[in-house]
């Protein structure tokens, strides 16, 4: 039970400060409504609950209403509590607390009673459904007061474009709410929930929800999957032809080339394989794998290529072409190198001269080591065409 926490008083405030109070009420119907009339300052003066059509319920302690619902809380000079048990719909109104003073005072209290909707329905549905037809799904709801609020999920993701109509019911109290949902269906679709779920405040967070799983028909898909993607002469193959759909595709058909398998004995249909127990190169060609059911009829083929083990093995070999290459340029780059490299060796110890060579240090004076010098050089430039 929802309560509106705030005390309703009315009529003016006497000398002695006695004046009732009463607080609003929202109940479930069926629910138990407890309504309230306190008073803070009493000089024993009696109270008494009326309900919407002015029939006193209880005066003080007294019953005065024979309703089995209606029962007595508690009864003091300061307060009367009476409980409403199986509230219905009538029971909703405005209720009136007295306290008989000179003039009487009185407070009102409104009694609220929530219509819980009923479980819904989803409807339109009719199975199967083709893949690519347009679906249409109504969810309806009635007996919600106020009306109730209706939500489609689909994958559990909420669908938003939705088309929504509230009708009153015949006893202008509750509603009915229907909801209708479109779209398209394709193969994903198959298998799937669709949720209609009613949102109302009487249900205490916890929604009603009705469902409907989808059943799709479509045509197969095919898929052809060999057992080996390099099929080599002399060793066994398997073609598994993997075909999808509902309803479940009947058992599929072989063919090569346009026409039957030419070799049964070695080329073996075990239910959706194709077993070829040894290959060779006749093997080659297009093979198609075929699938129906009653909506219709699909196909894959696979194109064989039997290869020879000796020539794969040789391409799946080293190539000691080139690796030799490779090694014949890094010898040649080596020998290059050390060539080159005994030839700068040779030029700069043709040039190199010491200064015993040069007679700088044993020349008398100057002038006789300028001459020593470029005798030097001459003997220099010998030695570097001796080299050389």
């Amino acid at each position: 039970m929802d309560v509106d926490a705030r005390f309703i008083g009315q009529g003016r405030k006497g000398s002695q400060g006695q004046f009732p109070l009463t607080q609003n009420v929202t109940v479930v119907e069926g629910g138990t409504a407890i309504l309230t009339c306190r008073v803070d300052q009493n000089d024993n003066t009696s109270l008494q609950w009326s309900n919407p059509a002015q029939q006193t319920l209880y005066f003080d302690d007294k019953k005065a209403l024979r309703d089995n619902r209606i029962e007595l809380v508690r009864a003091s000079w300061h307060e009367l509590s009476i409980s409403v048990s199986d509230v219905s719909l009538s029971d909703e109104g405005q209720y009136t607390c007295s306290l008989f003073t000179m003039p009487v005072k009185t407070s009102k209290a409104y009694l609220t009673v929530l219509g819980v909707p009923e479980k819904p329905q989803i409807s339109g549905f009719s199975s199967p459904v083709m893949e690519g037809d347009l679906m249409q799904l109504t969810c309806k709801t009635s007996g919600s007061k106020p009306a109730a609020d209706i939500r489609w999920f689909k994958n559990d993701k909420e669908i938003k474009d939705v088309k929504y109509l509230k009708e009153e019911d015949a006893n202008r109290k509750t509603f009915t709410v229907s909801s209708t949902l479109d779209f398209r269906v394709d193969r994903s679709d198959d298998g799937v929930a669709v949720i209609c779920r009613v949102d109302h405040e009487s249900l205490n967070a916890t929604p009603q929800v009705a469902m409907q799983v989808l059943e799709i028909h479509y045509t197969p898909s095919v898929k052809i999957i060999p057992s080996t993607p390099f099929p080599q002469e002399g060793q066994p193959l398997i073609l598994t032809c993997e075909s999808k759909g509902k309803p479940l595709p009947e058992p599929v058909l072989w063919t090569k080339d346009g026409g039957e398998l030419p070799d049964p004995d070695r080329m073996v249909v075990s239910g959706r394989e194709l077993n070829i127990l040894f290959l060779n190169k006749t093997d080659n060609g297009t093979y198609r794998c075929e699938a129906t059911n009653t909506i219709g009829q699909s196909s894959a083929e696979y194109v064989l290529i039997v290869h020879d083990p000796n020539a794969l093995a040789g391409q799946n070999g080293p190539d000691h072409a080139l690796i030799g290459g490779i090694v014949a340029v890094v010898v040649f780059v080596t020998l290059c190198s050390i060539f080159l490299l005994g030839r700068y060796l040779a030029r700069h110890k043709g040039t190199y001269l010491t200064n015993e060579a040069k007679g700088a240090e044993d020349a008398p004076d100057a002038d006789t080591a300028i001459i020593n010098a470029e005798g030097s050089q001459v003997n220099a430039e010998e030695k570097k065409e001796y080299f050389i």
